[in-house]
């Protein structure tokens, strides 16, 4: 059963849990999301997909366990989408109506309310584990946003392998604020919850605060969650009780680890995945947690690191190769994109991440970033450009940095770092040439009052090529 925890036979038999989710400023037991799903699922059984608007909210909980009992997919569309992406993907999706809430433009589809007292105890046969689950768009890089279909297999096996990773238990308080349209916040925070059974607490805006407020055992935040937290001692130090603080959906500054380090007692755990393939690299619960680095391949999951002709390169920790991963939890391709589908596999079935990575003899891995914007070639060197922002990071007249590679007739690519700080551009300059070798110097460092962002905290590095 992909939400084990909402066993039907077992809420009847007295096993509830009277605050099983909060959010929003409601709180849902088990007996209130098996009945209020319920009731959901038998107002949408047959239709092939349904759109839910992606709030935090109890509605929105209960749609999305609601088609996942009657077997019907899931589009989830971020609150803040634009017209033209909201309409390209309910468009390309298919999707038959709104369920839930609804956004200001329904683009001519109906709309299915949830009714948050309606009750059913309707008992629906458990979907088969192939059959589709979500269809989450990706951000468009090179043009509309793909629809990524993943499957409740690929689901369980992923929350199955994160929970042995972590040792997330139904005695834990999972605590987050992340968006109910991504992996990190909807796969692993809300599915992940009713899959293991531990008590979930959904802060609506992950700010200090209410992370401070929430007293979880586990905590879930993207980086620039972690450095507000850190930027708030106080805030920090309530977090100090936790049993684990998971960082991922972006690359966690080394300051920041550090920093978290010092306030909360804690090292926080950094994994790595993406939509495509869930989550396939974490540090462990009881293994070594190394700033920058993203930890082992999960149970089931196989990786490697490839040259430009394929070649699988040294594990030393500083040979840079494309990332490749195999595992239960690989999406099914993308929703009527055949070829874009067969252009990340290889015949054998491994998917190519697009990011690029070292591994160490101990089988760590570092994520260098995406090969696109974050493999320099410059001078005839394949260079980082994580690296140089993890020094740069280190310096004090440095806030945040996005360092890019720019076309170069001379080098092919020259190195120019993007600094929010207050620091002279030519004192960075000679900061990096003084920490790394000399040809990772930028040659011109630029700086902005912020960097441009998407709703998980990702720096646009193409908006800044642009």
């Amino acid at each position: 059963m992909l939400l084990a925890s909402l066993n039907p036979a077992a809420v009847a038999r007295g096993l509830d849990v009277a605050d099983a989710v909060r959010i929003d400023g409601a709180t849902l037991s088990r007996s209130d999301l098996v009945g209020g799903a319920t009731s959901v699922a038998e107002r949408i059984a047959g239709a092939n997909r349904v759109a839910v608007l992606a709030t935090p909210t109890a509605a929105t909980t209960l749609a999305i366990v609601g088609c996942l009992i009657a077997g019907v997919p899931v589009v989830p569309v971020p609150a803040d989408v634009g017209a033209a992406e909201r309409r390209h993907i309910l468009t390309d999706s298919g999707a038959q109506a709104w369920l839930g809430e609804l956004p200001e433009e329904t683009e001519g589809l109906p709309h299915v309310p949830v009714r948050l007292h309606a009750r059913s105890w309707h008992r629906y046969q458990e979907p088969p584990l192939d059959a589709t689950a979500l269809i989450i768009y990706t951000s468009g890089t090179t043009g509309p946003p793909k629809g990524v279909v993943i499957s409740r297999r690929a689901i369980a096996a992923d929350i199955d392998a994160l929970a042995q990773a972590w040792q997330w238990t139904p005695d834990d308080t999972l605590v987050h604020g992340l968006p109910l349209f991504h992996v990190h916040g909807l796969v692993l925070g809300l599915l992940g919850s009713l899959r293991i059974g531990n008590r979930l607490v959904h802060t609506g805006r992950p700010t200090p605060e209410a992370y401070a407020r929430a007293r979880g055992s586990m905590y879930f935040g993207v980086p620039t969650v972690w450095s507000r937290i850190v930027g708030d001692p106080n805030a920090a130090k309530a977090l100090a009780s936790a049993r684990l603080l998971v960082s991922g959906s972006a690359p966690l500054p080394v300051p920041v680890f550090d920093q978290l380090v010092a306030l909360t007692g804690h090292a926080p755990v950094e994994r790595y995945g993406s939509t495509e393939s869930l989550i396939t690299l974490s540090t462990l619960v009881d293994g070594e947690r190394r700033p920058g680095w993203v930890g082992l391949p999960l149970a089931g999951v196989s990786s490697r690191l490839v040259d430009d002709d394929g070649v699988e390169v040294p594990h030393d920790g500083e040979t840079i190769g494309r990332l490749e991963v195999q595992g239960p939890m690989l999406f099914d391709g993308y929703l009527n994109r055949p070829e874009a589908t067969a252009g990340v596999f290889d015949a054998d079935g491994w998917y190519r991440t697009g990011d690029v990575a070292v591994i160490d003899g101990s089988g760590m891995h570092r994520i260098v970033g995406r090969e696109s914007v974050d493999l320099i070639k410059s001078g005839g060197y394949r260079i980082g450009a994580g690296e140089i922002e993890t020094v740069l990071l280190g310096h004090a007249g440095v806030h945040e940095v996005a360092v890019v590679g720019v076309p170069d007739d001379d080098l092919g690519q020259r190195i120019v770092a993007f600094v929010v700080g207050d620091a002279e551009p030519s004192e960075l300059i000679d900061y990096v040439a003084q920490q790394l070798s000399a040809h990772k110097r930028p040659r011109e460092v630029r700086i902005v009052a912020a960097l441009p962002r998407n709703a998980m905290g990702k720096v646009l590095k193409k908006e800044l090529l642009g």
